[in-house]
């Protein structure tokens, strides 16, 4: 594959990441906003389709990241390589905590929005509680670190 090619999907991979990371974490910031079940499910059961665009983003940015640096001679031993590839990990596990939550309140608001729709405390804790937010922040922050190690290229 031509260097073109792999440096396109490389970049293709980096918008779909940052595109689902910006839509799943704007829809869990406006369901907290809302108090109606259905409104927050009419919120968050589009999460799926950012959480969609984030795994095809984190695939091809692994991918053809790898590859890029293959072609380019650097490999995988370069620090600035290891750093983005343990942030792409962490980035990972703590935005897949962060949705796990909003998973189980998009769930809840489902259900709740079935029955008489009317406001919950339970669903309001899950769709508030400030550590999965937080880690969904932090996952962000670590996609930002990541694109400044990519641009920087520290030696």
């Amino acid at each position: 594959m031509a260097l073109t090619h792999v440096l396109l999907f490389h970049l293709l991979g980096v918008v779909s990441f940052f595109a689902g990371a910006a839509v799943v974490g704007t829809l869990q910031v406006a369901a907290t906003r809302r108090e109606r079940p259905s409104e927050v499910y009419a919120l968050l059961r589009l999460a799926p389709v950012g959480a969609a665009l984030v795994g095809t983003g984190a695939l091809l940015t692994l991918g053809f990241g790898i590859g890029l640096a293959e072609h380019e001679g650097l490999g995988l031993s370069p620090a600035w390589i290891r750093a983005a590839l343990g942030l792409w990990v962490a980035a990972m596990v703590v935005g897949g905590y962060g949705g796990r939550t909003a998973r189980r309140a998009r769930h809840l608001a489902a259900r709740l929005a079935a029955g008489d729709d009317a406001p919950s405390s339970e669903l309001h804790a899950l769709v508030a509680a400030r550590v999965p937010l937080w880690a969904s922040y932090a996952s962000g922050l670590m996609l930002l670190a990541i694109l400044g190690l990519m641009v920087w290229q520290p030696t």
